[in-house]
């Protein structure tokens, strides 16, 4: 994949205080360092708050939750100690509510539905599969979905998820014979120019970790991609 890391100069900031940093993560990104030595989304936002705020030293940043590599949208950072750890307690008992946006060339079998699968994880391939009925080690997968736009031969899906699992929305749509535009691992046939796949992060709703209100981001589509934009015009 084409990773054009971030910079501090071009990240894309929807909300920040002195508790949290939301971020619209780019395709390519990848939210925390791993194997391949990348330069990671919470290196670049460490960078972004030493300059904006004049901070020396190390800056505080903690990772609550991850989007996978190719996919694009809203991730949340901790800025406190007081916060990372009711963040990810509000994460893991599934106290947020996260909505997403998929291109699909193939409509689903009727225009709104649940779609309830178990999913079994592949390590070595860094894939799930999903079975209709429970297999060994797998995990029950569910999530909402409705067509909210039809463009030429593409169709915008509204998604909202029940639980949070490894490629969910991947491997729940592939099942269903709807691969997300780009995603060549679970079925697309040919990928994006930039190597994405066209799922987005659209909507998050929390509690924040400090002030106890309720808070909903929103991000913006994947800039300078033409059939994203023509689906929010």
């Amino acid at each position: 994949m084409n990773n054009i890391l971030s910079t501090p100069k071009n990240l894309q900031v929807i909300y920040e205080d002195n508790h949290i940093i939301v971020v619209n993560k780019r395709s390519g990104d990848i939210v925390q360092g791993d194997k391949t030595g990348d330069t990671p989304l919470s290196e670049v936002v460490k960078e972004y708050i030493a300059i904006k705020y004049n901070k020396p030293g190390a800056v505080y940043l903690g990772v609550v939750h991850r989007l996978d590599r190719p996919t694009s949208g809203i991730v949340v950072f901790a800025r406190t100690s007081k916060a990372l750890p009711r963040l990810n307690k509000a994460f893991a008992e599934r106290q947020t509510q996260k909505t997403y946006w998929a291109l699909v060339r193939n409509p689903p079998p009727t225009e709104s539905g649940t779609l309830r699968h178990f999913l079994k994880r592949n390590p070595k391939q860094n894939k799930s599969y999903a079975h209709k009925n429970e297999v060994p080690d797998s995990k029950e997968a569910i999530l909402d979905y409705r067509i909210i736009k039809k463009l030429k031969t593409f169709y915008l899906l509204e998604i909202d998820l029940h639980t949070g699992r490894h490629h969910q929305i991947r491997a729940q749509l592939s099942a269903i014979g709807c691969a997300i535009k780009g995603d060549l691992k679970y079925g697309y046939d040919k990928s994006n120019e930039d190597g994405s796949i066209s799922l987005l992060s659209r909507k998050l709703t929390l509690i924040h970790p400090v002030k106890k209100e309720e808070m909903t981001f929103v991000a913006n589509v994947p800039e300078g991609d033409a059939l994203w934009k023509a689906f929010t015009v």
